[in-house]
């Protein structure tokens, strides 16, 4: 079986990279990253989330790989976005997700103007992942008021220019104020990455 691991996620290099290794890993990444690794991101996301919607609009999990952030949100209507057709028969296996939407999030997506209330994300702003590009297209398809709650790696928000981005965003009036949630990633673990944190970016769509 594969060595699938923390180093190799972080070295892919663009959507043909991320497409082959998740379409790989799918059936084993429940087991051998969510659980190994002790990934409670996606829970901690999910509650942040919980504590500051309290609408009852669509829901939109950017990057929603095997549904481990939606597994946290089953009293919502959520539909799921991923590059993964792999990842995204995983989610279904469990009966997660309105929606299945397999899609680039570096390109237009295949969906209507206003189409979301709120938007979550998980593991998906990361090393060899997705940046910054990708907000104005998550803007379209966002209500006026949709609250975003999106975790990032604190080196990748850094080197990335997500805060350029953001502030410009907030500059001219596309979003609130930022406020940033700082979460453990894994517990009780025992890996290299073990004690690494995570910020989760909190603003709505003005």
């Amino acid at each position: 079986m594969p060595d699938h691991n923390l180093e190799r996620a972080y070295s892919i290099k663009g959507a043909s990279d991320a497409k082959a290794l998740y379409d790989d890993w799918a059936s084993s990444y429940d087991s051998s990253f969510g659980e190994r690794h002790g990934y409670i991101a996606p829970r901690e996301i999910a509650r942040i989330f919980k504590d500051l919607y309290a609408g009852t609009e669509p829901v939109l999990d950017i990057g929603a790989g095997t549904g481990l952030l939606a597994e946290h949100l089953r009293d919502r209507a959520v539909d799921g976005i991923d590059i993964s057709q792999a990842m995204l028969d995983q989610a279904a296996s469990k009966g997660l997700y309105r929606n299945r939407i397999c899609a680039d999030l570096t390109q237009t997506l295949p969906i209507g103007d206003a189409s979301y209330g709120g938007f979550v994300s998980s593991g998906t702003f990361t090393h060899g992942h997705v940046g910054p590009e990708v907000f104005p297209e998550l803007l379209r398809v966002a209500k006026q008021g949709a609250l975003f709650v999106c975790g990032v790696i604190p080196p990748v928000f850094d080197g990335s220019g997500f805060g350029s981005r953001l502030a410009l965003m907030v500059a001219h009036k596309l979003v609130t104020m930022v406020d940033f949630h700082d979460i453990p990633i894994y517990e009780n673990a025992d890996h290299d990455h073990a004690k690494d944190r995570g910020l989760v970016m909190v603003f709505r769509r003005i």
